[in-house]
C-alpha cells in the first residue's frame, strides 16, 4: 500500500520533469525551422541558382561556374568590388579612429557624460534609409551646405562632391561614419570601463603620461574588441545598400556602386537571376572570409586558455 502511493506520488515529479525538458524545446521548435529553412534553406538555394542559367525564373540545369565568370568579366562588377574596397577600407579605419577617441574621451568621467553618451549614439538608432536622405539634402549643391555658405557672402565656396564622380564615394564614407562610429565608441567605452583602474594608476605612479598608458597598456588590452569591431563594421559595409540608394543610387552613373547595389539593380531587377545570385554568394564569401577566421581564433583561444 506504500509503495503504491509512493509511486504514485513519483508520476507526477515524473512528468514534471518530463515537461520541463520537453517544453523549450517545443517552444524553440518552430523558430528553429524557420531559420533553417528561410535562412540557410535559401542560401543553399541561392547558392544553386548561381550555378544555373537562370534569367527571368529559375532554372534547375546546371551550367557550372558560367555565371561567375560572367560576373567576373562585368566592368561594372568591378567598379562595385573597387569602391568596396575604398569604402570599407575608409569606414571601418575612419569609425575606429573616431570611435577609440570618443570613448576615452567619455572614460575621463567629464560631465554630461550621459547625455554626450546618447548624442553620439542617436545616430545608429535611426535607419540608413533616414541617413542618406539627411546627407543628401545636406551635401546638395543648391540646398544644403553650400547654399548656407553662399548666404553668408562666401559665393566663391563650392562642395559638389554629391555630384563629381571622383569625390562621391566620400560623401558615403562621412554619412556612414556618422552613423556607425558611436557604436564603436559604445563598445569601446564599455571596454575601457572594464579594465582594472588599478593598472592605470601604477603606470601613472611609474610616471608615464595619460597617452603613453592608453597607447602601450589600456589599447592592447581590448584587442577582442577591436576584432568584434571589424567584423561588424566589415558586414555592414559589405551589405550596405540603403545608404548609397538613398544618397547617391549608385551615381554618378555608377561611381558609387557596391556590390550589393549591382546584385539589385543590375542583376534581379534585369531578369539576370542566376547573376544575381553569383553575386549575393560573393558577398557571402566576403562576410565568411572575415568571420571564419574570427571565430577559429577565438575556440583557439580558448581552448588552449
Amino acid at each position: 500500500m506504500i509503495l503504491a502511493q509512493t509511486q504514485t506520488a513519483r508520476r507526477p515529479v515524473r512528468l514534471g520533469l518530463t515537461l520541463e525538458h520537453v517544453l523549450p524545446k517545443l517552444v524553440l521548435a518552430p523558430s528553429l525551422v524557420l531559420a533553417l529553412v528561410c535562412i540557410y534553406g535559401y542560401m543553399a538555394w541561392t547558392g544553386y541558382i548561381s550555378l544555373t542559367p537562370s534569367s527571368f525564373l529559375p532554372m534547375y540545369e546546371l551550367s557550372g561556374f558560367e555565371q561567375y565568370q560572367r560576373l567576373l568579366e562585368n566592368d561594372r562588377w568591378r567598379v562595385a568590388c573597387f569602391n568596396l574596397a575604398l569604402f570599407g577600407g575608409l569606414f571601418i579605419g575612419a569609425c575606429l579612429l573616431v570611435g577609440v577617441l570618443l570613448a576615452i574621451l567619455l572614460d575621463q568621467r567629464i560631465r554630461a557624460e550621459g547625455a554626450l553618451r546618447t548624442i553620439y549614439l542617436y545616430p545608429m538608432a535611426i535607419s540608413f534609409i533616414v541617413t542618406g536622405t539627411a546627407w543628401k539634402w545636406i551635401l546638395n549643391p543648391s540646398l544644403g551646405l553650400e547654399k548656407l555658405v553662399h548666404d553668408f557672402g562666401f559665393t566663391s565656396f563650392e562642395f559638389s562632391w554629391l555630384t563629381d564622380p571622383d569625390k562621391a564615394i566620400y560623401t558615403l564614407v562621412m554619412a556612414a561614419v556618422w552613423q556607425s562610429s558611436g557604436f564603436v565608441m559604445a563598445m569601446f567605452l564599455a571596454g575601457l570601463r572594464g579594465i582594472d583602474s588599478s593598472i592605470i594608476k601604477a603606470a601613472q605612479l611609474d610616471g608615464a603620461s595619460l597617452p603613453r598608458i592608453y597607447w602601450r597598456i589600456v589599447l592592447p588590452c581590448l584587442r577582442p574588441v577591436f576584432f568584434s569591431a571589424v567584423m561588424v563594421l566589415s558586414h555592414i559595409a559589405i551589405k550596405s545598400f540603403d545608404l548609397v540608394t538613398a544618397l547617391t543610387a549608385g551615381g554618378p552613373g555608377y561611381s558609387t556602386d557596391l556590390p550589393a547595389l549591382f546584385m539589385y539593380a543590375h542583376a534581379f531587377t534585369r531578369g539576370q537571376m542566376g547573376l544575381g545570385a553569383a553575386s549575393a554568394m560573393m558577398m557571402l564569401a566576403g562576410v565568411l572570409a572575415i568571420l571564419v577566421p574570427y571565430l577559429y581564433s577565438e575556440l583557439r583561444g580558448k581552448r588552449h586558455a
